[in-house]
């Protein structure tokens, strides 16, 4: 059983016309030229027919060197498609590059977590009604919370990490256009959300061949659905330096307990871990381990994996692990389980 201390000085205290179709499409959340079927059928989200990792994933696939990955897969992020799942399953871990202009703005009920590694990127977000620049630096983070509007923008010549969680059957997610300059709503679809790499297609088509588009003023005739759910009207937190926030804690690392950086007010959990070690434990959401520094030996059902300093594991959700990480280990763990949801 892990114990989480409350970092002293983390990161939450820092709170405070459409391009080309295809750059839009393939976005960081295209997802379907890059799933398996075996994938893609356990996006069901129904526990009572979980597939098993080994039925699943194979240990290859489980365990990934990041930045050779990216080296491998730079093709992909350039335009058209502009990003890579690495992984496709309860966490979708992504890596997205540029450039990538757009208008559409996402909502969903889950948050997001980016890392900007290369480069910088603006992320616009409506906060409580008003248009709002978020200005995601190269080495920074951010966690940006659920059910805000957000349209990622991003430059030539850059790489970032986003991860996001599938959706419960009962979450629904909107693709919506403003008129220019304003937070009035020009255009909007709800949905479930499956497999976005299907169905964005189908509601940017029908957008870009509407009179919305065209006159850039909402149709008299419609009437807009209530949404499902509220916005967020909680200020958005500002992107930080992570290897600044990691110098100032490393003084709390050795004593065998992880750093919580973002806290408990969000689904997404965000963990430092130092040296020592984690007894048998089973999450109920997949976790992903990047090994930072030094090294680590995690056993996962049964079969050692040996992770070095660039190394990432992922633990498919209801796994059980053991990990002892070594003497100058650093490792970031990142959980996002929609049971810790707050409305």
């Amino acid at each position: 059983m892990e114990i989480t201390a409350r970092c002293p000085a983390r990161a939450a205290s820092q709170w405070s016309s459409t391009s080309a179709l295809a750059a839009i499409l393939f976005r960081h959340h295209i997802w379907k030229s890059q799933e398996t079927e075996t994938e893609r059928t356990d996006f069901t989200h129904k526990r009572s027919k979980q597939i098993s990792p080994a039925n699943k994933m194979s240990d290859t696939s489980l365990q990934v060197n990041v930045d050779k990955w990216i080296a491998q897969n730079q093709a992909f992020f350039l335009p058209p498609v502009c990003n890579k799942l690495m992984h496709f399953s309860q966490l979708l871990v992504m890596f997205v590059g540029g450039p990538n202009t757009r208008k559409d703005y996402h909502i969903e009920e889950g948050e997001e977590l980016f890392y900007q590694l290369k480069g910088d990127m603006c992320l616009k977000v409506i906060e409580n009604g008003k248009h709002k620049d978020i200005h995601i630096r190269e080495g920074e983070m951010f966690l940006l919370p659920a059910r805000i509007p957000h349209s990622p923008q991003r430059q030539a010549q850059t790489v970032g990490l986003v991860m996001e969680r599938r959706r419960l059957l009962t979450e629904t997610d909107c693709l919506r256009y403003y008129v220019d300059n304003t937070t009035d709503i020009l255009f909007e679809k709800w949905f479930y959300c499956q497999d976005l790499g299907t169905q964005l297609v189908p509601i940017i088509k029908e957008f870009m061949a509407s009179e919305q588009c065209r006159t850039g003023r909402p149709d008299p005739d419609e009437v807009f659905q209530k949404p499902p759910f509220q916005m967020n009207t909680m200020n958005v937190m500002s992107p930080f330096s992570f290897k600044d926030w990691l110098e100032t804690q490393r003084a709390y690392l050795g004593n065998g307990v992880p750093i919580d950086m973002f806290g408990d007010q969000f689904e997404t959990e965000v963990l430092v871990f130092g040296p020592g070690s984690t007894e048998k434990s089973v999450r109920q959401s997949d976790v992903w381990i990047w090994q930072l520094e030094g090294s680590s030996r995690l056993t996962l059902n049964e079969k050692m994996f040996s992770l070095s300093a660039g190394d990432s594991l992922l633990i498919i959700e209801q796994s059980q692990y053991q990990w002892q990480r070594d003497e100058g280990a650093v490792a970031l763990f990142v959980v996002q389980n929609p049971e810790r949801k707050r409305l």
